[in-house]
């Protein structure tokens, strides 16, 4: 088992243990850039979508990255076509 960035729980874990210091008006938008600096650091998509489910914040940060990633899949097989 790993115990990096690409293990669900270790996101969800450090997800949660830094929310609590953040200021509530600036946790959906720190959500969001969590989930865009894992995501830059390699972590997939699958992880990101096991790592769902701890947290509300969490979950929509991810739910928005993952359609964004989709439509962008999308937008490209349809400029191809």
């Amino acid at each position: 088992m790993s115990h990096g960035f690409d293990d669900e729980a270790v996101i969800a874990e450090v997800w949660t243990v830094f929310k609590e210091y953040l200021d509530k008006k600036s946790v959906d938008q720190a959500a969001e850039r969590f989930v865009d600096l894992l995501a830059d650091y390699g972590v997939g998509d699958d992880t990101l979508a096991q790592a769902m489910g701890t947290d509300s914040e969490l979950d929509t940060a991810i739910n928005y990255y993952l359609d964004i990633e989709e439509s962008d899949i999308l937008d490209e097989e349809e400029d191809w076509g």
